[in-house]
């Protein structure tokens, strides 16, 4: 049963553990050393060097699967990265080898069932070991680039998303065949027994593994591309309008400067040339010219301009 209470910065990190133990992993994940005495959360996050929010969106959602809508604009994605770097380091460096050790300790050396089901182990360890590096060397890096301001190429959270499937079936076919069909006698029966129960736990952890990407940094990805795409928009119609019209050393004359201001207020040709007393041919070719030396020709592109230039006042747009 879910411990369903939400921890906050200002309760103690021993608290925490004492209610929930299977947290001493990911401590270690976050890079959180024992020994922490009576410090708070957010002090032992601090001395640290761990976003006390990242941490506890984190712990908060895999003790009880609490989660907000909001926590994309909180997390800190560089935190939350480096915690799912030492997850898979943690399991593919000491948890897969430990566990194969103690099948091998726990199964006779001349049962062939045995020996089939750990030919099945290593198979299964060889797909998390893909799963993982995949991640590693194609999915950090891009995230890595999100965080630097240089995105690049056409990978995309969604991409990982669609294709992102928890690795952990053939887990729990293991688990199921040596309940079913390995025979053990009383000397091995045991360790058997304790091997098993590591394999519930680590069929938990990768099943609570998979549901934080999933459901903590794909959304806080997701919000990271979104701000990204926004920086570079932002960035290219600065650009644009700081340009001013002298991209082929033409500046805007005043008349296009009118013209540009009567648009703005949403004026048809015909009720700029009354407006300027000008000739409706003319007011086109002024819009021709426009367009030319700004290369912006959209009305859009030209209230902005127009603003960030002082042409007109922000207020007097209508949006």
């Amino acid at each position: 049963m879910k411990n369903m209470k939400i921890y906050e910065a200002g309760d103690k990190m021993i608290s925490l553990i004492k209610d929930n133990y299977n947290l001493l992993q990911s401590l270690g994940s976050f890079g959180i050393n024992l020994g922490f005495g009576d410090k708070t959360v957010s002090q032992t996050c601090e001395d640290n060097g761990v976003d006390t929010y990242t941490f506890l969106v984190v712990v908060n959602f895999t003790i009880n699967g609490h989660s907000s809508a909001d926590i994309d604009e909180q997390i800190s994605v560089p935190t939350l990265m480096r915690y799912l770097k030492a997850s898979h380091a943690y399991y593919l460096d000491f948890q897969l080898p430990f566990i194969r050790r103690e099948l091998e300790e726990s199964i006779d050396a001349d049962d062939h069932l045995g020996r089939l089901i750990l030919k099945f182990y290593d198979e299964y360890a060889h797909e998390i070991q893909r799963h993982m590096k995949y991640e590693e060397k194609t999915l950090f890096p891009y995230v890595q680039a999100l965080i630097d301001g240089r995105p690049g190429g056409n990978y995309s959270i969604e991409t990982f998303s669609r294709h992102h499937e928890s690795a952990d079936k053939k887990l729990r076919e293991l688990k199921l065949m040596i309940i079913k069909y390995l025979p053990a006698n009383t000397h091995l029966n045991n360790k058997l027994t304790a091997t098993l129960y590591d394999i519930y736990n680590n069929e938990e952890w990768l099943t609570l593994h998979a549901q934080v990407e999933d459901s903590i940094f794909v959304p806080a990805i997701r919000r990271l591309e979104q701000q990204s795409r926004q920086n570079d928009v932002a960035k290219n119609i600065s650009t644009m309008v700081f340009k001013n019209g002298t991209d082929n050393g033409e500046a805007l004359s005043e008349r296009e400067k009118d013209v540009i201001v009567s648009l703005v207020q949403g004026m048809a040709n015909k009720e700029i040339a009354d407006h300027l007393c000008i000739s409706v041919n003319t007011v086109i070719t002024h819009r021709r010219n426009i367009a030319r030396k700004l290369q912006i020709h959209s009305p859009a592109g030209l209230t902005i301009y127009a603003i960030v230039n002082g042409l007109v006042d922000i207020s007097s747009v209508k949006l």
